[in-house]
């Protein structure tokens, strides 16, 4: 069987190309923005086609004499999503037509449409509709609620807010129910729909018990030994809600905007299609599942996160564009003989708990300022302490080069008037740091003369912490 896996570098669809590689009966193709984004290992065993799914040509490449199609695509971080999830899912929907593929399968969220259903769950319901709509392809529709699973950003929400909170103002969503799901859960119905006997359009809507969020908060609290209490506030509005997860949470403001106008409705299921058609798998409760991610967190196990998707930083041709940079604070010293390997291991180890060495009260700061602006702060940290891809976010930047004991180049994502990236670079016995910046318009110059001084004090004092970490 010839499989075509999208969106194989986000949360779910990392975890899936892993256990559908393990299968001995399935070719494995990927449509990725860029090749390099897999790893060597993963590009051994598997064909790669670079593209999206905008470009139909480049669709009939990578929908040629494929039987199955998971299709785990969305354009949320983009300003008109909607209009982009529409002509995405119908430029794949006829393309696997004419390929002749014979099933696709689509995970999606649950909910119905009324007058309460959010944009971005319209959105979801629109493009499983668009996905059933062909009768030459079979769609098999997988729709779930809340994630529970380490890295999901629901899960991040939840686990953030009861950590750091021990008394929670909450607004009247906490009522809300819903029937929240192990991504593991996910990932079962996901294989198992590969070798589904079935012939026709067939929505399975999937989740473990329902409960409330303020039940999934408090059993949250329970399994982390922590007493919470929980004070509603009817009068919360849904942009005082999303404010106030951008600033306590990892998600930026506008994934908590999305997430929030979602709770106004519940998602629960509609029909029993998970036990008629799947019925050896049984879903693990909300307590079994919490627990797993708590384990896998604490044994620094977490295989995806919310925001591996890199969106359209993989449009950017990076090195042009710094090449173009009109501000570079460049330092260089020598590594003084000091294998490459370990400089590589030093620098890559930034970020999250482990910190930017000195001056954190000033990260700490930018991070602040950029939540309040909006922005995703320090607070999204790293996937792993000691490993890095690409892809991986570090705080407020993205990895989007990366080069064993060679080069590591990060893209800002904070809140700035330009662009900016930040490069560690091993050539010639030496380690050369530098950062670049690409101004927009006036405020964007001044923006960067502005930190002058902030910059001469962290990216001296950088480059020689990283030495100096060797030598510990």
């Amino acid at each position: 069987m010839k499989v075509l896996l999208t969106g194989s570098t986000g949360y779910i669809g990392r975890r899936l190309k892993l256990i559908l590689m393990e299968q001995n009966d399935i070719d494995i193709r990927l449509l990725v923005r860029n090749k390099s984004s897999i790893s060597i290992k993963t590009s051994k065993n598997v064909e790669i086609v670079e593209g999206d799914t905008f470009d139909r040509e480049l669709l009939r490449k990578s929908l040629k004499d494929i039987d199955v199609a998971y299709y785990l695509i969305h354009s949320l971080n983009k300003k008109n999503y909607k209009d982009l999830d529409k002509l995405s899912a119908q430029n794949f929907i006829d393309v696997a037509s004419e390929c002749g593929v014979k099933k696709i399968i689509y995970l999606g969220g649950l909910g119905v449409k009324n007058d309460m259903t959010s944009e971005h769950l319209l959105s979801r319901l629109e493009t499983g509709e668009i996905l059933s709509s062909n009768p030459n392809v079979q769609c098999i529709w997988i729709r779930a609620g809340v994630i529970i699973g380490s890295g999901s950003a629901s899960f991040e929400i939840i686990r953030n807010l009861v950590e750091k909170l021990p008394v929670m103002t909450t607004p009247k969503w906490v009522e809300t129910k819903a029937q929240p799901i192990a991504v593991d859960d996910i990932l079962l119905y996901l294989k198992e729909a590969l070798y589904l006997k079935y012939k026709d359009n067939l929505i399975v809507d999937i989740g473990s018990n329902q409960m409330s969020y303020k039940e999934m908060m408090l059993q949250t609290a329970k399994v982390l030994g922590l007493k919470r209490y929980l004070i509603p506030i009817p009068f919360l509005s849904i942009n005082l809600s999303s404010y106030w997860l951008n600033l306590f949470t990892p998600v930026p403001f506008s994934v908590a905007k999305s997430l929030i106008e979602g709770l106004k409705s519940e998602v629960v299921v509609q029909n029993d299609n998970a036990l008629k058609y799947f019925p050896s798998i049984n879903p693990m409760s909300f307590k079994q599942a919490v627990e797993k991610v708590i384990d896998e967190i604490e044994k620094d196990q977490i295989i995806s996160r919310w925001s591996d998707n890199g969106g359209d930083v993989w449009e950017y041709d990076h090195q042009n564009k710094i090449n173009d940079a009109i501000f570079v604070d460049r330092k260089i010293v020598d590594i003084n003989g000091i294998e490459a390997t370990k400089v590589y291991n030093s620098f890559t180890s930034i970020g999250g708990e482990n910190g930017w060495f000195d001056y954190g009260y000033l990260w700490e700061i930018r991070g602040f300022i950029d939540k309040v602006l909006g922005g995703v702060g320090l607070k999204r940290g790293r996937r792993s302490m000691c490993d890095l891809r690409l892809g991986d976010c570090l705080d407020f930047w993205k990895v989007v080069d990366l080069k064993k004991d060679e080069r590591l180049l990060l893209y800002a994502q904070m809140q700035v008037p330009g662009e900016a990236w930040l490069e560690f670079k091993i050539e010639n016995d030496k380690l050369i740091q530098s950062a670049y910046f690409y101004p927009k318009g006036v405020w964007g110059r001044v923006y960067w003369y502005l930190l002058v001084p902030i910059h001469y004090l962290i990216f001296r004092n950088m480059i020689k912490s990283i030495i100096k970490n060797i030598e510990k």
